[in-house]
């Protein structure tokens, strides 16, 4: 990743060393969702100034009404800000963006893999069917076990989602039939 080094002046301005201009917080943030590792420093002490000018940037976004950010999460962000240690606040935030995420989720249906191989086959003109198994030959038995795999890859699906935003192993678990 390359890394862009923006000189920050008394003045409020903004260098772009790597292009040699002048820029604004909205070039900056443009630079950060192209990928590019910026860096901020102060011009006469050296000093990174990364996380402020970031900081500003998501301020900035707030000010609209139409904000990404819901008005709850900022106020738990403001909140955990005052927390001592930096550990907590990263635990929290990961763990806000995480419900921000599922609450997200939520809104939209879910897209498993058998959907996508299903809208594939669909559009190309084809019935599914599973080489391993025969053919079903009863329909309401079929749309059975497509409902109870369906099912399966939820509980999956949910699975992993608990066990990558609390950060442990997952646990096995039995499922009772």
């Amino acid at each position: 990743m390359k890394q862009v080094i923006i000189k920050k002046y008394g003045n409020r301005r903004l260098y772009n060393t790597a292009e040699s201009r002048y820029v604004n917080l909205d070039e900056v943030a443009q630079m950060i969702r192209d990928g590019l590792d910026v860096r901020v420093v102060d011009a006469n002490s050296g000093e990174d100034l990364t996380r402020l000018v970031l900081t500003q940037i998501i301020v900035e976004n707030a000010k609209v009404p139409e904000s990404a950010f819901p008005l709850d999460m900022l106020r738990q962000m403001v909140v955990a800000s005052g927390k001592l240690t930096q550990e907590s606040v990263l635990n929290y935030t990961q763990t806000m963006l995480d419900m921000y995420r599922n609450a997200y989720r939520a809104f939209s249906p879910p897209l498993t893999p058998f959907d996508v191989f299903q809208s594939m086959m669909s559009s190309a003109g084809q019935t599914p069917q599973s080489p391993a198994s025969p053919p079903a030959s009863d329909p309401a038995s079929a749309q059975t076990e497509v409902n109870e795999l369906r099912r399966r890859i939820e509980e999956l699906e949910k699975l992993v989602t608990r066990s990558s935003s609390s950060g442990t192993p997952m646990k096995k678990s039995r499922r009772k039939e």
